[in-house]
Order: C-alpha cells, then sequence, then structure tokens
C-alpha cells in the first residue's frame, strides 16, 4: 500500500455537508473570504487529525517491534483489524447518513459569512462529523502500519482541499455562469455523493481484507 491508494479518502472527508457548505460559502456575499477560512479551518483540522492518528499508530507499531526486520509482525496484524472495524463502522455511519442530506437552517447564514465565521465552520465541520474522524484515523493509522513517512500524509490533505475547493474554481473560472453550476453541484452532493463514499470505503476494504490474509 502507498500514498496513491489512501488517496480515494479524501472523498469521503468531503461528501455531504461539508461540500454542500463549501457550494453555499462560493454563492455568498464574500465568496473568496469565506471560502478561504473554510478551507483554512479544515486543512487545520485534517492536517492535524491524520498527523495525531499517524502518531499514535506509528508509536504503537514502534513500541511492539514492528518497526523494522523481515516478516509479517503480529502488531501489525492488530493494526490490520482496526483498520477493518473502522471501515466498517464508516461504511455503516456514511449509510445512515444517505438521507440526512440536505440544507439545515444554519446554512442560511453562510450566504453572509466572512473569514472568520467559515474558519470557525471548517474546524467544527471536520470536528464533529463522525464520518470525517473516522477517515482520519483510519488514513493515518494505515500509513503508520505500512511504514509509510509523514509526509505522505500530505497529498491526502491537499487532495481533500482541492475538493472542498472546487465551488471557488468553479466560481473564479465560470464567473456568472457558476451561478448555474454551483447549484447542481450542491444537489448532486446531497443526494449522490454518499454512493461514492460507499464505494471508496468498499475498496479500502478490500484492500485492507487482501493485507490481512497476506
Amino acid at each position: 500500500m502507498n500514498v496513491l491508494t489512501i488517496l480515494p479518502m479524501a472523498v469521503v472527508m468531503v461528501a455531504g455537508t461539508q461540500l454542500v457548505a463549501a457550494v453555499f460559502l462560493a454563492s455568498g456575499d464574500r465568496p473568496r473570504r469565506a471560502s478561504l477560512g473554510f478551507l483554512a479551518g479544515a486543512a487545520l483540522v485534517v492536517s492535524a487529525g491524520t498527523t495525531l492518528a499517524w502518531l499514535v499508530f506509528r508509536l504503537v507499531r514502534d513500541a511492539a517491534g514492528g518497526g523494522g526486520g523481515g516478516g509479517r509482525k503480529p502488531v501489525e496484524t492488530v493494526i490490520d483489524w482496526v483498520v477493518l472495524a473502522l471501515l466498517v463502522v464508516l461504511a455503516v455511519v456514511v449509510f445512515l447518513r444517505r438521507h440526512s442530506a440536505g440544507e439545515p437552517a444554519w446554512m442560511g447564514r453562510l450566504q453572509h459569512a466572512g473569514f472568520g465565521y467559515a474558519f470557525r465552520l471548517g474546524l467544527l465541520l471536520f470536528v464533529v462529523m463522525p464520518s470525517d474522524d473516522l477517515t482520519m484515523v483510519t488514513v493515518g493509522a494505515t500509513a503508520a502500519r505500512h511504514g509509510l513517512p509523514w509526509w505522505h500524509l500530505v497529498p491526502f490533505v491537499l487532495l481533500t482541499l482541492l475538493l472542498l475547493a472546487l465551488p471557488l474554481l468553479a466560481l473564479l473560472l465560470l464567473g456568472k455562469r457558476a451561478d448555474r453550476v454551483l447549484p447542481r453541484m450542491r444537489d448532486w452532493a446531497d443526494r449522490h455523493s454518499w454512493i461514492i463514499s460507499e464505494a471508496v470505503v468498499g475498496f479500502f476494504l478490500v484492500l485492507t481484507v487482501v493485507d490481512l490474509l497476506k
């Protein structure tokens, strides 16, 4: 498993409410400042979350003697089982939340959000969402289990931010035409993003099972 393998999990990070919020911010009174604030908050949480998970599981792996030598170590099997359990729980969470997507009342305030409010929203959304917490732990644990250095988490964080920035990029590139594109993007994220999330989780789950069977 390498850095390219964990990249698809970025889709799970942004699917649903996170992308819908990004669309609202890009459609608001101060789209650039609000969107940048949201991205900054998300970047802080995703970077810290995946790094913390990587550090914890890396320390566990090294303490149990799984940091070097040939052959499969017992601690690596344990971590694989932990990751497998996290993925199963994540799949259930995504499935249960498939009909909870929508536009909560607080999203109406995003039309007038500035940098500070959007920054706090980015922090909060990625902290309180169970699917994001599970995804960050899964990515960090997987990278640590396979002995990947910390910087292998950076592409995952960057791809997550790029996906979140799609509404802002659409606004910058399309100008007035973005008024038609952004609502469609929001509706699609509301209705169908959970299906892609489940597919990505399933793919990652299969890879983890393959690791266990080796």
